[in-house]
């Protein structure tokens, strides 16, 4: 039995301002940020059926425009030739909207065992990285997959730099650890 309803017809009035702010301290560029509400809504609007309620509406168009902002990023990087950057979205949690980003080698010069490799790689990085404190995880993504600039993270998680550099070693010593006992 579903609690939350969806109603397209307030999302402009009751989410434009507070999806828009979300994404200007991500992307930057507020023609980028609007075109990525936008396509949050449009995407919303297609994808309706599949709103279960489960969460508010805030948060499910929230986890839509996530989605945007990385195939934005994701795109970006593919125009500088860059590492893909794999997204899974992870559905047996309870938290709707998380994310697990993975930086995987270059595609371009991989063999079926690479790629096989990788995978696993990947799989192992994955788990590695939700055994982490939630907000050194969220702090490592934030910094080392998304590249967001280190005052973004501070402003956006209100902490110093010298604190975000902390958790990022303590978050690369444990992932490093985690992977040397599961992976080498």
């Amino acid at each position: 039995m579903s609690n939350h309803q969806i109603n397209p017809n307030k999302w402009i009035d009751l989410y434009s301002d507070y999806l828009f702010n979300y994404t200007i301290t991500r992307v930057k560029d507020r023609d980028t940020a609007q075109d990525l509400v936008q396509d949050t809504f449009f995407a919303g609007l297609k994808s309706m059926k599949n709103f279960k309620g489960e969460a508010s509406e805030r948060t499910w168009l929230i986890s839509i425009l996530k989605r945007k902002i990385i195939d934005h990023y994701r795109k970006i990087n593919s125009k500088k030739g860059k590492a893909e950057v794999r997204i899974n979205f992870n559905s047996d949690t309870d938290n709707e909207g998380d994310w697990i980003e993975q930086r995987v080698a270059d595609p371009f010069d991989k063999t079926a065992e690479n790629t096989l490799e990788n995978t696993e790689l990947g799989l192992a990085i994955h788990n590695c990285m939700s055994k982490l404190p939630e907000k050194q995880a969220q702090i490592f993504k934030m910094k080392t997959i998304l590249g967001y600039e280190t005052e973004t993270i501070c402003n956006e998680l209100n902490i110093t730099a010298s604190n975000l550099w902390v958790i990022i070693h303590r978050a690369r010593t444990a992932l490093a650890s985690c992977l040397e006992k599961n992976w080498f």
